[in-house]
């Protein structure tokens, strides 16, 4: 479901991947991280970066976030713009990072500014590109807006086996939804054909 808005909103723009991946290995992630932080706005990028994997919300819900939701509070309220939900948010994690990052900004101000218009705020597009950029530097044409709520929820999955949360996290319909969604499913297949064969 994500992953066809994914796929409609940007086969008008700039031909987005029709299978966006999440990021399977702690190798990827650190290997994102480290050309993330090398961009002209390196701070940004990677703690939106950040932010993206360990939240699971949509590029739409980050990019328009203000300094002053996250000043003294590590469990903030946002309102999810697609879905109108209103969802607590566990930053305990990130907490350390966030207060470095915000320190010197003032609550007015976009957690994630425009490069060239610090009035702005970065948009999805912006994000697009980054990881379009992104997935030059990694050598790999499957990472797209989706990949950083594809790899919360990868990652959520694989250590809880909870995928009737994710679910619900997700605003999915169904558990093969979500389970195709962040890439199970692929995973699974995959491993129940390594060891088959026929006439071999």
């Amino acid at each position: 479901m994500d992953q066809m808005m994914e796929t409609k909103k940007h086969n008008t723009n700039k031909g987005q991947k029709l299978n966006v991946q999440p990021l399977r290995t702690q190798t990827d992630i650190e290997t994102a991280k480290f050309f993330l932080s090398k961009n002209k706005m390196g701070k940004r990028d990677l703690l939106l970066f950040l932010f993206g994997i360990n939240t699971g919300l949509r590029a739409s819900d980050i990019v328009v976030r203000k300094v002053g939701e996250f000043r003294n509070t590590k469990k903030p309220y946002i309102v999810e713009e697609k879905t109108h939900k209103r969802r607590k948010l566990n930053l305990s994690n990130l907490a350390e990072q966030i207060d470095e990052y915000i320190a010197d900004k003032s609550d007015d101000d976009w957690l994630f500014p425009s490069y060239k218009d610090r009035s702005k705020h970065l948009t999805v597009n912006g994000v697009y590109r980054m990881f379009e950029v992104l997935g030059k530097q990694m050598g790999r044409d499957d990472l797209g807006t989706h990949t950083m709520r594809k790899t919360f929820g990868y990652h959520y999955y694989k250590r809880t086996h909870d995928i009737a949360t994710l679910m619900e996290i997700f605003n999915h319909s169904s558990q093969q939804i979500t389970k195709r969604y962040i890439g199970i499913t692929e995973d699974e297949i995959d491993n129940s054909l390594d060891h088959f064969s026929i006439g071999i």
